[in-house]
C-alpha cells in the first residue's frame, strides 16, 4: 500500500508544449495504476506566460504570424495512431482533431468570434496561425486540470520565472528559486525550457554597438511576436538578415499588417497575386547565405506526398547497420539511401506528368533507373548518371545537392539583376508549390522530409558517429533539407513574389556581409555575387535567438551550468579536436543531465531543444498518429520521464513518514517507561 501522507512534489519548468506533453504523460500514467497503487502528486508548473500556448504560442499574437507545419500535422498528447503504443491519454485530441471539435457550436462557446472565423477556414493541409495553435494547447491544458481534479492530482500553476536550481545540503530533492517569491521544493524536476535568451555574437554586438553611437535602430535575434515592428519607418529601407521562417513574419507584419492588400492578379501560379500598397510599407532588403527563402510547402492533403515511399532509407535498412556492428557515418551509410529515395521521387513523378519529354519510353525509362538505383555499392550513382543522360534532357534534370545553392553562386550585373534571378525562382517555387504531388522537385523534398522522420530516430542517442554529426549531418546536410523541406505556407513564397514585383522587396545576394559605414553613420548590407551596396538606418535580424546552451543568458540554465549541475556535450571532429556542441550532455532516455563530475542528475529531467546534442531536429513538434518512435519522439520522450518520476515517486512513499518513525519512537519510549516504573 502506498504511504499518501505527504504529497509528492513534481516541478515543470516551462508551460509550453512540451511542458504541457510531460504534464499529460504523467497523467496518463497516473490513471493506469490501480488505485491502491497511486501516490499522492502534486504538479506544479512554472512560467510567467499562460499553461499551454506558453511564450511562442501566445494567444494574442497577430494572426499573421502562420505555422509552417499544416493543420493536420501538430499534437502534444498521443492522438491517432500514436495512442495505440502509449498510456491512454485523458486529453487525446491532436489540433486537426480539436479543430473538428470546434465546429460544435456548444464546444467552441468560449472562443472568440476571431477563433471561429478562422477554425471556419481551415482544412486539414491549410495553415494556421500561431495563435489558433495557442488555443488548442490552452485547451489542453484545461482538459489536464480537470482529469487531475478528478483523479485526486494537485495541478497548479504558479506564474513566474525560475532563477535557479539547487540541492538541500540533506536528503533528495531540488530548491527552486521562484522570481519574487524565493524558496520552493521539489522531489522532481523537469527542465521544458524551450526557445532561451541567448547572447549576441561578436558581429551583432558590433553592430548593436554601432547602433547606439550613430542612432541606429538594430533589432536582435527574438521571438516574432517580442518584436515591436511598427518602429519600421514607412518608405525607408530595413535590412533583414535571415530569410527562413522570421523573414516571412516580419514581411507580412508590414505589408497586410498595415493595411497593404494582396488580390487576385488572373495569373497562374507563381504570378497570380498583386499587391495593393497602402503607402505604410518600409522597403525591406533581406539577405542569407544561399540569397533566397526556404522553398514553400507543397499544396497536399497530407504531410508526406501521397505518391512517396522509402525503399531504400527503411528501418529495416537502418536494423541491418546496428546488427552489424555498425555505427554508421552519414555520408557514407545514411545518405546513399536517403538520395536513392530522393531521387526515385523525382524521377518517377517526372515520368508520370512529363513522360512525353523523355527521350525514350517511360516505362523502359524507370526499369532502368530502378536497376540503377538498386546497385548495393557506390557504384550506383555512376549507372544512374548513365541512366539519365540517355534518357532525360538537360533541363529536367536535377542536382539535389546542388539545391543548397540555388542561385548557383554566379555573379550578378546588379541589383536588378540579381532581383529578377531571386524573383524568378519564388515564381517557379510557388508553381511548384501549386502543382502539389504533380511536381518533381516537390515530391523530391516530401521524399528528404519522410527521411528527414526516420533519420532523427536513427541518429539519436549516439546513433550515429560523432565526427559524421558534426561535419556531415550537421555540416552540410541540415542546411540543405531545412531550406528544402522547413520552409513556410505556399501562399507566403506566392505574396513575397508579388512584393518583389512591387518594389516593395529586394535582395542582397548570397554569402552576404552586413557593416557599418562610420563616416555616413549607416548600415551597409552587399554581396560578392551582386555588386551591389546597400544602405539603412535598421537592421534587423530575422531568426530566433541561437539554441546553444553554451551562449544562453537563461539565469536558470546559466546557473546550472556554473555550479557544474550540467554541462555542454563535447563532441570529438574527425582531426581529435573537442568540439562543444549546442545541447546539453544528458543521460539515454529518460534524460537527465550529466554534471561536470560526469556523473548524472538524480530527479532532474530535459527535454526539448536543449536535446540538441543527442536528437536532430528538436524545435520540429510531434506528428499526430506517427510512431512513438519517430515523428512522435517528444511524446516518447514526454512518457519516459513521466514513468520515471512515477516510479521515484511510489518509491518515496512506500518508505515510512519520517513523521511516522519520529511517532512511533516516542511510543515506544513512553512504554519502556510505564515498564521501569
Amino acid at each position: 500500500m502506498i504511504n499518501t501522507a505527504q504529497s509528492y512534489q513534481v516541478a515543470v519548468i516551462g508551460a509550453g508544449p512540451r511542458g504541457i506533453s510531460v504534464v499529460e504523460r504523467t497523467l496518463a500514467h497516473y490513471l493506469s495504476l490501480p488505485a491502491a497503487n497511486r501516490p499522492s502528486l502534486k504538479i506544479t508548473v512554472f512560467d510567467p506566460f499562460n499553461p499551454g500556448p506558453g511564450h511562442v504560442w501566445r494567444t494574442g499574437q497577430s494572426r499573421l504570424f502562420l505555422m509552417n507545419t499544416p493543420c493536420l500535422f501538430p499534437t502534444v498528447v498521443p492522438a491517432g495512431a500514436t495512442a495505440d503504443e502509449l498510456a491512454a491519454s485523458p486529453s487525446a485530441l491532436s489540433f486537426d482533431q480539436w479543430r473538428m471539435l470546434m465546429d460544435d457550436d456548444d464546444a467552441a462557446a468560449r472562443l472568440s468570434s476571431a477563433d471561429r472565423e478562422e477554425l471556419a477556414a481551415l482544412t486539414p493541409g491549410t495553415f494556421p496561425s500561431r495563435a489558433i495553435y495557442g488555443r488548442y494547447l490552452e485547451w489542453t491544458f484545461a482538459r489536464l486540470e480537470e482529469a487531475a481534479l478528478a483523479a485526486g492530482v494537485e495541478l497548479a500553476h504558479v506564474r513566474s520565472e525560475i532563477l535557479g536550481l539547487e540541492r538541500p545540503e540533506t536528503g533528495n530533492g531540488w530548491f527552486l528559486e521562484v522570481a519574487g517569491e524565493g524558496k520552493r521544493e521539489a522531489d522532481t524536476v523537469v527542465l521544458a525550457l524551450g526557445h532561451l535568451p541567448a547572447a549576441l555574437s561578436p558581429e551583432q554586438d558590433r553592430l548593436r554597438n554601432a547602433a547606439d553611437r550613430h542612432g541606429l535602430r538594430y533589432l536582435p535575434p527574438a521571438v516574432p511576436s517580442d518584436v515591436d515592428f511598427s518602429v519600421f519607418p514607412a518608405g525607408e529601407p530595413v535590412l533583414v538578415r535571415g530569410l527562413g521562417l522570421n523573414f516571412f513574419d516580419i514581411m507580412i507584419q508590414v505589408t497586410t499588417g498595415r493595411g497593404g492588400r494582396f488580390v487576385s492578379s488572373g495569373g497562374p501560379a507563381g504570378r497570380s497575386l498583386r499587391y495593393e500598397p497602402s503607402g505604410r510599407e518600409p522597403v525591406l532588403v533581406a539577405a542569407s547565405r544561399r540569397g533566397t527563402p526556404y522553398r514553400a510547402k507543397a499544396r497536399l492533403d497530407s504531410y508526406v506526398p501521397r505518391s512517396v515511399r522509402l525503399n531504400y532509407f527503411t528501418p529495416e535498412a537502418a536494423a541491418a547497420l546496428k546488427d552489424q556492428g555498425i555505427l554508421p557515418g552519414f555520408d557514407h551509410d545514411l545518405w546513399p539511401l536517403l538520395h536513392r529515395d530522393a531521387v526515385w521521387a523525382y524521377y518517377s513523378t517526372l515520368a508520370r506528368v512529363a513522360g512525353n519529354e523523355l527521350l525514350e519510353p517511360a516505362e523502359l525509362f524507370l526499369t532502368e533507373l530502378r536497376a540503377a538505383l538498386d546497385l548495393p555499392g557506390p557504384e550506383w550513382d555512376a549507372a544512374k548518371e548513365k541512366v539519365l543522360d540517355r534518357f532525360v534532357p538537360a533541363a529536367r534534370r536535377t542536382n539535389l545537392e546542388g539545391l543548397a545553392q540555388p542561385l548557383g553562386r554566379r555573379p550578378y550585373s546588379g541589383a536588378e539583376d540579381l532581383d529578377n534571378a531571386v524573383l524568378a525562382y519564388l515564381e517557379n517555387d510557388a508553381a511548384g508549390s501549386a502543382a502539389g504531388e504533380d511536381d518533381p522537385l516537390k515530391m523530391a523534398i516530401g521524399a528528404l522530409n519522410a527521411g528527414r522522420t526516420l533519420l532523427k530516430a536513427v541518429v539519436a542517442d549516439g546513433g550515429l558517429a560523432e565526427a559524421s554529426w558534426l561535419s556531415e549531418l550537421r555540416g552540410w546536410f541540415e542546411p540543405l533539407v531545412e531550406g528544402l523541406a522547413s520552409g513556410p505556407p505556399p501562399e507566403r513564397i506566392e505574396q513575397l513574389a508579388a512584393l518583389v514585383r512591387a518594389g516593395v522587396v529586394h535582395f542582397v545576394g548570397p554569402d552576404p556581409r552586413f557593416d557599418i559605414d562610420e563616416a555616413r553613420g549607416v548600415f551597409t548590407a552587399n554581396s560578392p555575387w551582386s555588386g551591389t551596396e546597400y544602405a539603412a538606418r535598421t537592421l534587423v535580424e530575422a531568426m530566433m535567438p541561437p539554441n546553444r546552451v553554451d551562449r544562453n543568458i537563461s539565469p536558470l540554465l546559466g546557473g546550472l551550468l556554473r555550479e557544474g549541475l550540467a554541462r555542454p556535450k563535447v563532441m570529438m571532429a574527425a582531426d581529435g579536436t573537442a568540439v562543444i556542441t549546442p545541447g546539453l550532455d544528458v543521460t539515454l532516455p529518460p534524460y537527465r543531465p550529466v554534471g561536470i563530475s560526469g556523473e548524472p542528475q538524480e530527479d532532474l529531467y530535459v527535454l526539448g531543444l536543449q536535446l540538441s546534442s543527442v536528437q536532430w531536429g528538436t524545435a520540429i513538434a510531434a506528428e499526430a498518429g506517427s510512431p512513438a518512435g519517430t515523428g512522435a519522439r517528444t511524446l516518447r520522450d514526454a512518457d519516459d520521464i513521466a514513468a520515471a518520476l512515477l516510479a521515484s515517486a511510489a518509491a518515496a512513499q512506500a518508505r515510512p513518514d519520517p513523521r511516522d518513525r519520529a511517532t512511533e519512537a516516542a511510543g515506544n519510549l513512553r512504554e519502556d517507561s510505564r515498564s521501569a516504573g
